[in-house]
């Protein structure tokens, strides 16, 4: 549910970033193509983006591994509890950057831009982690299979939302856009569970992890 929520976010943005632009820019084509241009470019820096979330979790887990070396823990709750602030920093990641796709104002579609390349980066990579940590290395194969395929389900519900953008909302996805903003919310269920998870397995640590900056 959190990869295909914010995957599906992020296929309908693409498709409809030209109907965003265009109200926007007064149907000015020529400034809606010097915008569509700077997303295409603003892509190329998702590469030096993605490094960021594995950095985040190495250093997470490294610390807590010290600290569950010294107390007993066992890997397994250290790897479990490293992937929470990847998780919920991804979902914000997303929120924010929706939220900014729902302002109708023209020059503030940069900042989405940047949201955008930074979430997409943390989402996939995040995702992988995750599983690596997690789970058993000898499922990997098939529980990362399992997701993609189920989060490919999920995105060809873009089509019909788009029907209904270029039907009933007249190309406009604000209202969409905004719907799509509050059920990104939804998204913070799973690092939540996860926590929870970290409690029940390791309440101690848990409640070290989190009440301690990560570095």
């Amino acid at each position: 549910m959190w990869l295909s929520m914010i995957q599906l976010w992020h296929y309908l943005f693409i498709g409809t970033l030209n109907s965003l632009l265009t109200p926007l820019a007064k149907g000015d084509r020529a400034l809606v193509s010097i915008y569509t241009n700077a997303f295409a470019i603003t892509q190329f820096f998702g590469v030096l983006c993605a490094p960021w979330n594995g950095l985040l979790m190495d250093q997470l887990k490294q610390r807590y591994q010290k600290k569950g070396s010294k107390t007993g823990f066992s890997a397994s709750a250290v790897a479990l509890c490293s992937t929470v602030p990847s998780l919920a920093l991804t979902s914000l990641l997303c929120l924010g950057f929706a939220l900014c796709a729902s302002v109708p104002v023209l020059l503030h579609q940069y900042v989405t831009y940047i949201l955008q390349v930074i979430s997409r980066s943390f989402l996939y990579g995040g995702n992988a982690a995750f599983l690596t940590l997690v789970f058993p290395p000898e499922h990997f194969g098939k529980i990362f299979g399992l997701v993609m395929a189920l989060s490919a389900i999920v995105s060809l519900l873009q089509f019909p939302i788009f029907t209904f953008i270029k039907g009933p909302l007249q190309n406009d996805p604000f209202y969409v856009n905004v719907m799509l903003a509050l059920i990104t919310l939804l998204t913070f269920i799973h690092p939540f569970l996860v926590y929870r998870e970290c409690q029940g397995k390791e309440g101690p640590l848990a409640i070290a992890y989190f009440g301690s900056p990560p570095f």
